[in-house]
């Protein structure tokens, strides 16, 4: 049995540094445990840059060799992804990949467009699952903390959900051990093959092209008192026209009217300082 376990770049959510996405990681863990108790053949793919420093955390997640399919790994040529990695998949019995890689164009359509590539069913979603009669066992995660099972014939390609029931093991020693192999890919989809200089039809969409890459940020806050009045004096507030309180500084040097307002936000507990 062939396995194949499909990792991307995770972002760190506070720092934005590059890291493995949890994901995969949870697919790949999966994937260890399964080519252990069947005997199977594990590689791990990767579309994009093989100098991305990220890459190196799924050897120490378990993995002995990362191999990388080099294409470009810019929104703008997302698409090219697809045709080489189905290529490459050809001929494996279980593909494995998260639900959705953590860029902020990440759309999680990853999955259903390599089984759609490589004309094999998708099961999303999966929390666990077990191989047995050439078949494989998922449990599917849904809403509101229910479990489906639903069994599927192999090959097929599985999507793994983030709460899986995996518990992922890191270890420095196997990233010093493991190699990351970097393979040419070339306009027709096969790895080792074609002109690095030709491009895709997704490519040289003019659509893919106008799309632009930036940082995201956070939209600001609006501090608000916490509401201490009861619910009568709610209702009442909505029907009348009324004074909430507060005042108007208009006199005073601007260091005064600042202290006024620091003393409303220590009184509403809106700052801690």
């Amino acid at each position: 049995m062939k396995i194949a376990v499909l990792v991307s770049v995770g972002r760190h959510p506070v720092s934005g540094t590059a890291r493995y996405s949890r994901n995969d990681a949870a697919a790949l863990t999966i994937a260890l445990s399964l080519a252990k108790t069947h005997g199977a053949t594990l590689d791990v793919l990767h579309a994009g840059d093989p100098s991305n420093p990220a890459l190196k955390e799924y050897l120490a997640l378990g993995a002995r060799t990362v191999e990388v399919l080099e294409v470009a790994a810019t929104p703008e040529f997302k698409g090219d992804a697809i045709a080489p990695l189905a290529a490459r998949l050809r001929g494996y019995d279980l593909v494995l990949t998260g639900t959705r890689a953590e860029g902020a164009f990440d759309s999680g359509m990853l999955p259903y467009s390599v089984a759609n590539a490589l004309d094999m069913p998708l099961v999303g979603a999966a929390v666990d699952l077990t191989l047995r009669d050439g078949c494989a066992e998922v449990r599917q995660f849904m809403p509101k903390g229910l479990r489906r099972r639903v069994e599927v014939r192999l090959p097929a390609v599985i999507a793994v959900h983030p709460m899986a029931n995996t518990a992922p093991s890191y270890a420095y020693a196997r990233l010093r051990e493991g190699t990351i192999r970097p393979v040419a890919t070339g306009a027709s989809g096969n790895p080792d093959a074609g002109s690095p200089d030709a491009r895709s039809p997704d490519a040289a969409n003019s659509d893919d092209l106008a799309w632009t890459t930036r940082l995201a940020t956070a939209k600001p806050v609006r501090l608000a008192a916490a509401e201490k009045r009861s619910g009568h004096a709610r209702m009442l507030s909505a029907t009348t026209t009324e004074s909430r309180g507060g005042s108007v500084v208009i006199e005073g040097s601007s260091v005064e009217k600042a202290q006024v307002i620091l003393a409303y936000l220590r009184e509403h507990q809106l700052v801690d300082y």
